[in-house]
């Protein structure tokens, strides 16, 4: 054999010799990568939602009891309007809460939802917790001393409501959730069939005339 084919031959060696390598590393790093999946899989499956029993969030502020919550692990919380008023709690520390869903103590799941009946600070907590009104199907509900807001939601959404003031000073019912309903139009019980609605309505802590 001349010496042009040896020095071809040695080359030719040399490549086939490198491409195997990179074969083996390829499929060593393939193979790291399959068994780290694998563990991880493994890993994730044993992994179990943690249980703690609910601290007592009573008498703290909306804002405060949060904050407490999500230390503890319970990240899906909720409020509500303890007073039945449907109004939204925007700045949670201008809230304190009132009840709680879960009863304090109890040992439930960290993915289980907390949801926080409160008021405003200035007011007091009602002795029980008041709900707004369900949804009016087809009679009328009786409406009378519920916030102009939460009678508005229980009516289907078409529904023409015409809400005026129930004293004399002929005042703009503007925020609705701070109205209270005094006497409705058609009365409860009636059969609801699209007729408009009307109510006469109050300031909270004023009495209806």
């Amino acid at each position: 054999m001349n010496r042009s084919a040896l020095v071809c031959t040695a080359a030719t060696l040399t490549v086939l010799a490198a491409a195997t390598a990179c074969k083996s590393t390829t499929a060593s790093h393939t193979t790291s990568n399959t068994t780290a999946s694998a563990s991880t899989g493994t890993s994730d499956s044993k992994t179990s939602t943690a249980t703690k029993a609910v601290p007592n969030f009573v008498g703290m502020g909306l804002q405060s009891a949060q904050d407490a919550a999500q230390k503890q692990g319970f990240y899906s919380l909720t409020s509500h309007d303890s007073a039945g008023r449907a109004r939204m709690q925007i700045l949670d520390r201008d809230w304190k809460v009132c009840s709680q869903n879960i009863k304090p103590g109890t040992k439930t799941a960290t993915t289980t939802k907390l949801d926080f009946g409160a008021v405003k600070l200035a007011e007091t907590c009602p002795a029980k917790d008041q709900s707004a009104p369900s949804a009016a199907g087809g009679t009328m509900p009786d409406f009378r001393g519920e916030s102009v807001k939460a009678a508005r939601a229980a009516l289907d959404s078409g529904t023409s409501i015409a809400v005026n003031d129930a004293s004399s000073d002929g005042r703009m019912v503007l925020i609705e959730s701070n109205w209270q309903v005094c006497t409705q139009k058609p009365a409860a019980g009636t059969k609801l069939a699209g007729q408009p609605v009307e109510f006469t309505a109050v300031k909270y802590g004023e009495h209806c005339p």
